[in-house]
């Protein structure tokens, strides 16, 4: 918090430019009833420039037309420039309208202007409560006595069994009034921070896609060494606090018990008379359900930044690939064009077109011809009787050789 940084937070922050800006009443108010409070991620073009329209008919009528002079469309192009940034103006898959979102700055710039109105009252008992919690949690889940862990657990077995005792007497602890209305607050405080953080999950991926495809437009060294960077970077990110805290919650949200645990539990408190009191939003019965919407968002822009970034290396892959065909092309056109021009004198020699390589193991052994040679003539002179005995012995079993490899056999099987 020195003076040099809070000075350039000052000119490049989004959330601050928001607070400066000529017209921060209607940028917050507007994006704040139209995304925020009915938890809605995106908007079409079409949708939100109607949205804004009868908004500034309202305001228009109310403090006079000269209040605002830019069209609806003029004053949605000038929040998601790159010089305010309060918005995200993006094209969907298989859409060919703009959709629009509130940038993570900007929520928080809202989120702080909501604190500024007066709240009911300033609740500090529970969240004293909290930090007792989290601290009792930190000190019994790093502890590595298993003496230690097992007399905690009794201790706290032996106040459960007390407070069991008191309750069949008919002495019932119950939190009054300001504690149920203070505990309430926080959890909708809670509940819809969390909202906001898929935001700025979502945001902190889209960095790292930047960042990748920035480094895949510079990088000048080998393909596999890139690769490993890039993926190394994304593994880094999925393994890091805040990949690990995600993963955590999404496996905790996407259990059915877990879901209709929590949805009992807010009818429950829904129920209470302090609560209702309070006269608070309905929207809260379903914000687990928001908490899914939100975060399967998130996971889909993921996996779509993944889809888009191996889709994008496919392309780098094909353009080298291209580039490499031109050249041979190229070659291949020259060569045609001097074919009919042989250079004079000696153009190039070669002793050979490829080494001969001759290896001593790759001459074969003399084996003998197993086709017979028969002399075919037949004498022609002579009376004599030739025996033809010769010609049906040609066929010689040799039963000791023949022996031998039964004898083989038969100890192997």
């Amino acid at each position: 918090m020195d003076y040099r940084t809070l000075d350039t937070l000052r000119q490049n922050h989004p959330a601050w430019k928001l607070l400066k800006a000529d017209h921060a009443a209607l940028i917050a108010s507007f994006l704040f009833r139209t995304f925020i409070q009915p938890n809605v991620r995106t908007f079409l073009e079409s949708e939100l420039v109607l949205k804004l329209e009868d908004y500034l008919f309202h305001l228009r009528r109310e403090l006079g037309e000269q209040e605002f002079p830019l069209a609806a469309s003029g004053y949605l192009d000038n929040w998601c420039s790159d010089k305010h940034a309060w918005l995200r103006k993006y094209y969907a898959s298989g859409s060919d309208e703009p959709s629009f979102d509130i940038t993570p700055a900007t929520e928080q710039a809202i989120d702080w202007l909501s604190s500024l109105s007066q709240r009911p009252f300033i609740g500090t008992e529970s969240r004293l409560l909290t930090v007792f919690e989290l601290l009792r949690q930190l000190a019994e889940g790093t502890e590595t006595d298993p003496a230690a862990r097992v007399a905690e657990l009794e201790r706290r077995r032996t106040r459960i069994d007390r407070e069991i005792a008191r309750i069949k007497t008919g002495i019932v602890p119950i939190i009054d009034a300001t504690g149920v209305r203070e505990r309430f607050l926080q959890i909708t405080g809670t509940a819809q921070g969390l909202l906001s953080d898929f935001r700025a999950v979502e945001q902190n991926f889209r960095t790292l896609d930047r960042a990748a495809r920035e480094r895949i437009a510079t990088w000048e060294g080998g393909k596999g060494d890139l690769l490993v960077e890039i993926f190394g970077q994304r593994d880094a990110i999925a393994d890091s606090d805040q990949g690990r805290s995600f993963r955590a919650f999404w496996d905790f949200l996407m259990s059915p018990e877990r879901q209709e645990e929590l949805s009992a539990l807010l009818e429950k408190v829904f129920a209470l008379d302090a609560v209702r009191e309070l006269k608070p939003d309905r929207r809260i019965l379903r914000v687990h359900y928001d908490w899914l919407a939100a975060g399967e968002v998130t996971q889909r822009t993921v996996a779509k930044l993944s889809a888009e970034l191996r889709r994008y290396l496919d392309d780098k892959a094909w353009l080298e690939n291209r580039r490499i065909m031109e050249i041979l092309h190229q070659i291949e056109t020259h060569a045609l064009h001097v074919r009919d021009r042989l250079p004079e004198g000696v153009f190039m020699e070669l002793d050979d077109l490829a080494p001969a390589v001759d290896l001593a193991m790759d001459r074969p052994l003399f084996a003998p011809p197993l086709k017979p040679t028969i002399d075919d003539a037949v004498a022609s002179t002579g009376a004599e009787d030739i025996p033809a005995d010769a010609l049906f012995d040609r066929v010689f079993v040799d039963k000791e050789r023949l022996a031998a490899h039964i004898w083989r056999a038969l100890q192997r099987r």
